[in-house]
């Protein structure tokens, strides 16, 4: 009797970036209110749906440098997200920062996994 591997599920980047942006959008909600973090959600919100809507661009690109381009755009405001999460105030609230560090993460991950397309594409 044959035993089968366990079946791996693909992950769907357009899936995880979105993901992204939403669990960004459900934290923001929770934040302190104040002047700084109401500046820096907005940009925040901003990269990170831009993320996903970058990379959904690239996967419909006409070409490898338009591909390439777009990549390299949803990179950039990967980057810039982390930049954001960063300076947000969570005050004294411990889950909060415990999800902010997750979020930095993730923001982490989808920079690596999109400099890996850039560099495999480019050869």
């Amino acid at each position: 009797m044959e035993t089968k591997a366990p079946i791996k599920k693909q992950y769907d980047l357009e899936d995880r970036t979105r993901a992204f942006a939403r669990e960004v959008r459900s934290f923001v909600k929770e934040l302190p209110k104040n002047q700084a973090n109401f500046e820096d959600t907005k940009q925040l919100v901003r990269s990170s749906g831009s993320v996903g809507a970058n990379y959904i661009e690239a996967n419909e690109s006409l070409s490898k440098k338009d591909f390439l381009l777009r990549v390299r755009i949803a990179r950039k405001e990967a980057k810039e997200s982390k930049y954001w999460l960063d300076l947000l105030d969570t005050g004294t609230v411990e889950e909060l920062d415990h999800t902010r560090k997750k979020l930095l993460q993730e923001a982490t991950e989808l920079m690596m996994i999109l400099s890996a397309i850039m560099r495999k594409s480019e050869v």
